[in-house]
């Protein structure tokens, strides 16, 4: 792939050239973001650079570990009653808010009612309210550091939820963080770095927690010991990638979390950076919007798969750095056996034939994407190529990422090219994507008996009968193609020399504790 520069990206590179020598200031990690975030309330008005940045400030009663299980972060211990509705947490001692507030167990309860309010919007209400994965009844401080939280029924993901990245961790911010109105104003919580200054469109600026409390031993994930070892972090909106990379190479910047495929193999061999590299379990794919009048049609919709040549897609758009993937249960999985590994071969007879079937009359069939994430865009591009070598009138509709995003949670569009941040328990990968249009219209397969069958999936624990079910799950997903599943990524983060203890993470999100720069 040749790569080149206009003009107006070399403009933006010798810019943060310029502003690399205001910048680099001792104990300040300098962090290359494609676009601004979208806001610091914790999963709410969210996407994965939100995410990256607000960890940094937020922590919740439990955290992912290294291996993707979820450990205690606030909770010093949880015990669970017998018959699993219960979990009472233990918070640590001497942990304290920004504003040096001691955190309490009213905190925690305070928090929580604020995230189960409609009025705030919390992406991952549904999770616990009854109205998707459990049902959350109470939640009561027994004491200064004792809370308890009840559950209608037994779940098996309880912990796993409460954890993950894109809910913000269900993080415990003091109450001070809103206004006496009660709007959002800054959060104020108990992680190792706090906000110091947002400049909208240019950086976001974090500053030390100098009264960190940290848990004992190593880094461990989203957990673990958590010592911030910088004064600063300052997020840098670069959102051209070759404009980041100039900046990267020029010292304007010191970290690239997740750089282009195709750059990768070319900084390898560059001595003043580092690279490091992760599968993760994010996943890319194409969506399909089932309540639409043209493909609506599982035929239609089995057409487009047939005439796609899925292996070449992701070959192209990763540079080879990621092997395809067709189930929602990514490959790094301990759940992804056999009965998930074949991926589908282009076959245009078979397009031609479902399509006829469909009645379809060469309507045009509009493919949402963005420049935002180069693959992503590229994914659509190349699908537009093989649909139309199909006989199929593929459109492009490009979107800045804010009104893709949009759309997305609308569910308003007919297909689009699609990126998803990690889950780390395949219930949670099904559940992504599954669920009544009529509550959550960002879901893409509306299917009663699959989200039935997630719900059992949650409550129950043996290995052996978890498997069974997501093998169903899958072989339905088969057979109603509420969208194609192309691949699991690859993170590629990139550093200067100067930086010392960084290291990539299998659910895809940047961590700067632990980490210094010389």
């Amino acid at each position: 792939m040749r790569h080149w520069m206009t003009a107006a990206v070399a403009a933006t590179a010798l810019i943060a050239a310029a502003a690399g020598d205001v910048w680099a200031q001792a104990g300040t990690i300098r962090v290359r973001l494609n676009s601004d975030i979208r806001s610091t309330d914790p999963g709410t008005n969210r996407d994965e650079n939100t995410d990256a940045v607000v960890q940094h400030m937020i922590e919740g009663l439990v955290a992912f570990k290294e291996d993707a299980t979820v450990g205690p972060m606030l909770a010093e211990k949880i015990a669970v009653s017998e018959d699993a509705t219960t979990y009472t947490f233990t918070l640590r001692d001497g942990v304290t808010f920004h504003n040096g507030a001691k955190l309490t167990a009213d905190d925690v309860v305070w928090a929580w009612k604020r995230y189960a309010d409609p009025a705030t919007k919390w992406r991952c209400a549904p999770d616990f309210d009854g109205r998707g994965l459990m049902k959350v009844t109470g939640v009561e401080a027994k004491d200064p550091r004792t809370v308890v939280f009840a559950l209608a029924k037994p779940s098996a993901l309880f912990l796993t939820v409460m954890a993950r990245v894109d809910c913000g961790s269900t993080g415990i911010y003091h109450r001070d963080s809103v206004g006496p109105d009660g709007k959002w104003v800054q959060p104020i919580g108990t992680g190792p770095f706090k906000l110091g200054e947002w400049k909208r469109g240019e950086y976001v600026e974090l500053l030390r927690n100098t009264a960190y409390a940290a848990r004992p031993g190593r880094r461990d994930g989203y957990t673990g010991n958590k010592t911030p070892l910088v004064d600063r972090l300052r997020f840098v909106v670069i959102p051209d990638a070759a404009a980041a990379k100039a900046a990267l190479l020029s010292g304007s910047v010191d970290l690239l979390p997740d750089t282009n495929n195709a750059d990768a193999a070319e900084l390898r061999k560059r001595p003043e950076v580092a690279v490091h590299e992760t599968q993760t379990m994010s996943m890319s794919g194409i969506l399909f919007q089932t309540k639409d009048p043209q493909v609506g049609d599982v035929r239609l919709r089995k057409a487009i798969l047939a005439a796609l040549d899925t292996t070449e897609i992701v070959k192209a758009v990763t540079e080879g750095e990621a092997r395809p993937n067709a189930s929602p249960i990514p490959t790094a999985s301990p759940f992804h056996t056999a009965a998930h590994q074949a991926v589908p071969k282009q076959d245009l007879a078979l397009a031609k034939k479902l399509l006829a079937e469909a009645g379809y009359k060469g309507q045009a069939i509009k493919i949402v994407a963005t420049k935002r994430y180069p693959t992503s865009f590229d994914t659509a591009v190349l699908a537009q190529a093989m649909m139309q070598a199909a006989g199929i009138n593929a459109e492009i509709e490009v979107l800045d990422w804010a009104t893709m995003l949009d759309k997305y949670s609308k569910g308003d569009y007919q297909m689009m090219s699609f990126l998803y941040s990690a889950r780390l328990d395949p219930a949670l990968s099904f559940e992504m994507i599954t669920g009544p249009k009529a509550t959550q219209p960002r879901k893409v397969w509306d299917n009663p008996e699959a989200i039935a069958m997630i719900q059992d999936a949650l409550a129950v624990g043996d290995r052996a009968k978890r498997q069974a079910i997501f093998d169903q799950l899958y072989a339905r997903f088969q057979a109603d193609r509420p969208m194609i599943v192309l691949y699991n990524g690859m993170e590629t983060g990139v550093t200067r020399k100067q930086v010392k203890g960084y290291a990539s993470f299998v659910i895809g999100v940047p961590r700067l504790w632990g980490v210094s720069i010389e």
